[in-house]
C-alpha cells in the first residue's frame, strides 16, 4: 500500500514539475509571439499578452500530436522510460540510463538539423515577404503602408502566437504521455494521450504567456534591428509558416530560434547593417549550446534520482 502511495506521489509530483516547465516555456517564449506587435505599437504590452496567451490555448483544436509523438515516443526507446528518466527529462537521461541504442536516431537527427533550418527558413520567408510588400507598394506612401498593416499585423501576431503554442505545448505533453505510459496510467497503445494533459499543457503554456517577460520582448522586438508595422508582420508571417511546417512534419523546433531568423531576414532586404549580428549571433550559439548542456543535466537529473529517489 505505502509502495503505490509513494508511486502515486511521484507521478503526480513529476506531471506537477512537467506543467511547471510549460508554465515557464510560456512565460519565456511569449516574447516571441508579441515582441515585433509591441515594439511597432500595434498592440500594448498588458494587450499583446492577452492576445498571444488566448492564441496559444485555441491551438489545442488546431494542431494534431505530432510534435508529442515525437518528443515521447520519437527520439527514445519508450522500453527504457521509467520516471526516472522523465525525472531527468528524456534525451540525456535515457543516454545515462542505456546507453546509445536507448535513443531513436532518426527523430534525433530531425531535432537536430531544425535547429538550423527553423531559424534558415524564417530568414528566407521573411525576407521573401519583405520583399515582395516592398514591390507591391513601391509607389504607395509610407504612411498608407504603416496603416494598412498595423491591422494586418493582429493577423500575423495571432498565426505566430498559435504556431508557438502548437509547437511548444506538445514538447511538454510528449513527455507527460510517457510519463503516463511508463507507470502504467496510460495504453502504450493509445493513439494519445488523456484529454487532460493535452488540455493542462495549453493551459499552462497559456498562463505563462499572461507573465512573459518583458525584457526579451525589448530584445527580439528593438535590439536585433527596428521594426516597422509591415516588418512585424512580415517577420511574424515568416516565422509562424515555419512553425507550422515543423509541427505538422512533427519536429520540436524553438520558436525564439525561428522568429530571430525572420527578425534578421526582414532587417537584411533594407540593408545588411540594419541588423545586429552580434546579439543574433548570440541568441543562435545560445540555443545551440543549450542542447548539450541540456543533455548533460539531464543525465545527472537522472542519476539524482535513481540514487535518491
Amino acid at each position: 500500500m505505502h509502495s503505490v502511495q509513494l508511486a502515486i506521489w511521484t507521478v503526480a509530483t513529476l506531471v506537477a514539475v512537467a506543467l511547471v516547465f510549460d508554465f515557464m516555456n510560456g512565460f519565456h517564449d511569449a516574447a516571441n509571439s508579441i515582441a515585433t506587435v509591441v515594439s511597432t505599437g500595434v498592440l500594448k504590452p498588458q494587450q499583446a499578452v492577452a492576445f498571444a496567451a488566448m492564441f496559444n490555448v485555441i491551438a489545442y483544436f488546431i494542431f494534431h500530436l505530432k510534435v508529442a509523438e515525437t518528443v515521447g515516443r520519437g527520439t527514445i526507446d519508450p522500453a527504457i522510460v521509467d520516471h526516472y528518466v522523465v525525472f531527468g527529462a528524456l534525451v540525456g537521461a535515457a543516454l545515462a540510463k542505456s546507453g546509445w541504442g536507448a535513443l531513436n536516431v532518426d527523430g534525433l537527427l530531425k531535432t537536430i538539423a531544425f535547429i538550423f533550418v527553423s531559424p534558415l527558413l524564417g530568414f528566407v520567408l521573411g525576407s521573401f515577404f519583405m520583399l515582395n510588400v516592398s514591390w507591391l507598394y513601391f509607389r504607395t506612401p509610407p504612411s498608407k503602408v504603416d496603416r494598412r498593416y498595423r491591422r494586418l499585423q493582429l493577423v500575423s501576431a495571432g498565426l505566430y502566437s498559435l504556431g508557438h503554442g502548437g509547437n511548444d505545448a506538445q514538447k511538454t505533453i510528449g513527455i507527460i504521455w510517457m510519463l503516463l505510459i511508463a507507470t502504467g496510467y496510460a495504453s502504450a497503445s493509445a493513439d494519445a494521450p488523456p484529454i487532460w494533459v493535452i488540455g493542462g499543457c495549453y493551459l499552462s503554456m497559456g498562463l505563462g504567456t499572461l507573465f512573459g517577460g518583458w525584457r526579451i520582448v525589448r530584445t527580439m522586438g528593438q535590439k536585433i534591428t527596428k521594426l516597422k508595422p509591415v516588418g512585424g508582420f512580415c517577420a511574424e508571417t515568416g516565422g509562424a509558416l515555419t512553425l507550422f511546417f515543423a509541427s505538422w512534419l512533427g519536429i520540436p523546433v524553438s520558436t525564439t530560434h525561428t522568429i530571430t531568423g525572420a527578425i534578421v531576414g526582414v532587417g537584411a532586404t533594407r540593408k545588411l547593417s540594419a541588423v545586429r549580428w552580434g546579439v543574433a549571433g548570440n541568441i543562435v550559439w545560445a540555443w545551440i549550446l543549450t542542447i548539450p548542456a541540456s543533455a548533460v543535466l539531464a543525465g545527472a537529473g537522472w542519476w539524482f534520482g535513481h540514487r535518491f529517489l
